[in-house]
């Protein structure tokens, strides 16, 4: 059986700084060592790469870029990239691999932003809260161009993240592209040591609906969540908004511990493996909020675990999901670790719906669309403190206030703020 204490996952790519979306989207670290030996099958293909190596060995003229480690890494890289798993399955350098861990755990150090390489580029999966990639304004899809005004287009993700990564307190200029707008501009960036806050929540003014928002599924989210539902259903909540906006995922048994508190029965997705088994993976029982009135916001960013909670939950009918369609991890990626502390993560199952929807590559649509603005920074607990009622229906988070309009109307709460929210709402 597997242990799904060790099942991290993994979300396909990488958090800068830290690596890797917890890098999160990963999932089952395990001790593993492969067999050192050439298979009899592909000895002329070992042959034929020392062939290359002698060459570039001999002839290339810029000797000080001959570094062996690199050009082993590169074609190790190079082996999965072939794989055509693109976002999923990759090579991990041992720096690359102990900040993943760290971010598992909450702590991390870099800029705080999850990436991965898609078609050649370096494309931002997701900003963590309160992180610099944040605070500079770093949003989903963000292309990065240029690192200290070097180009990373092109280079293997490895390659790309060294360059990025960094102790705290030190700088980076970023060239970024937002394809929307298809505008470039530079951006400088303090590297931080950053403490992730997963779980925050704030009444959100003049109603009684908690906005609580969940920014990865690092160890301990579950019972944070439990603990804040447990409070807030002492103060009389009425509805809750679940934010999973821009989370990049992290450990599978958070996600599904997590998605377990809003439900009574039932799976939280079904794992499928390579010879097409399919292994339903049920709910924990004693979920703390199985009947509150619920709305869950999700975009672009929403990945790998997120995306285990938001499928959940869509396909029991518990919710209605507002927003953007999600980025579409949907592999369960193994941990094979290198005798030089590097890794391999190779996806060996497919995750699944309840329903038996395809995650991978496809995404989650949501049941009410609703594209926020390029300029528009979501809205979120930390930043709703403060904000008056007014303040609040005028902002420009109209994916916020779709949710909060969706959940007063189901549940006839109070209709005086719904017909001032859904007023609001339509002149934005």
């Amino acid at each position: 059986m597997k242990n799904q204490h060790l099942r991290i996952k993994c979300l396909v790519s990488l958090v800068l700084g830290l690596i890797g979306g917890a890098v999160l989207s990963c999932h089952l670290l395990m001790a593993f060592t492969p067999s050192d030996k050439i298979p009899p099958n592909a000895e002329a293909n070992f042959k034929l790469m020392a062939e290359a190596w002698n060459t570039i060995e001999r002839v290339y003229v810029d000797r000080k870029a001959i570094d062996p480690q690199h050009i082993t890494y590169g074609a190790i890289g190079g082996m999965v990239d072939s794989l055509g798993d693109t976002g999923h399955s990759r090579f991990l350098t041992p720096q690359m691999l102990k900040q993943e861990r760290n971010l598992t755990r909450g702590r991390f150090e870099g800029i705080g932003a999850e990436v991965q390489m898609k078609n050649g580029q370096l494309v931002i999966v997701a900003p963590i809260d309160g992180s610099p990639a944040q605070q500079a304004g770093l949003k989903p899809g963000d292309i990065i161009l240029k690192v200290d005004n070097q180009e990373v287009s092109g280079l293997p993700l490895d390659q790309a993240v060294e360059r990025i990564l960094g102790p705290a307190g030190t700088r980076v200029k970023l060239t970024v592209l937002n394809p929307k707008t298809t505008t470039t501009r530079d951006v400088t960036l303090i590297r931080a040591s950053i403490t992730v806050r997963s779980i925050t929540w704030h009444l959100l003014p003049g109603t009684s609906v908690v906005d609580l928002r969940i920014a990865t599924f690092s160890r301990g989210v579950t019972e944070d969540l439990r603990k804040a539902l447990l409070t807030l259903e002492k103060e009389r909540m009425t509805g809750l908004i679940l934010d999973l906006r821009n989370n990049p995922g992290g450990l599978l048994d958070e996600a599904v511990s997590a998605a377990s508190q809003f439900l009574s029965a039932g799976n939280v997705l079904l794992e499928k493996n390579a010879a097409g088994k399919i292994h339903p993976v049920p709910i924990k029982s004693g979920g703390a909020a199985t009947s509150l009135p619920l709305v869950v916001l999700i975009n672009g960013g929403t990945s790998s675990g997120a995306e285990i909670v938001a499928g959940a939950l869509q396909d029991a009918h518990r919710a209605k999901l507002v927003g953007e369609k999600t980025f579409g991890t949907g592999t369960v990626l193994q941990t094979f670790s290198l005798s030089d502390g590097s890794a391999l993560m190779l996806a060996i199952e497919e995750w699944l719906t309840p329903d038996g929807h395809v995650i991978w590559h496809h995404g989650i649509t949501p049941d009410v669309v609703v594209a926020l603005p390029p300029e528009v920074t979501p809205l979120i607990p930390t930043t709703e403190e403060g904000l008056t009622a007014e303040e609040f229906r005028k902002s420009k988070d109209v994916q916020l206030l779709r949710a909060l309009d969706l959940l007063l109307k189901n549940t006839e709460m109070e209709k005086t703020l719904s017909s001032s929210v859904s007023e609001a709402f339509e002149l934005l």
